[in-house]
């Protein structure tokens, strides 16, 4: 081989690498906000769970007389 083959060989390789490492940024990324999003989803979730489990304590306090 010839010093611009081999040249021509390293630049593919190289590119090659580029666009698998900005694919694996990528897929990187939206796992990412793939976490985000569910962490959001479960902080809402939390926030929902603890309202009903606040307003359930209410209820049977209000029906035993104990708030009064």
């Amino acid at each position: 081989m010839n010093d611009q083959s081999n040249m021509s060989q390293s630049y593919h390789a190289g590119e090659a690498k580029g666009t698998a490492t900005e694919k694996a940024n990528q897929m990187s990324d939206k796992a990412s906000n793939a976490a985000q999003s569910a962490k959001e989803s479960m902080q809402e979730t939390g926030q929902q769970m603890k309202a009903k489990a606040q307003n359930a304590a209410d209820a049977v306090k209000d029906a035993t007389g104990i708030n009064k």
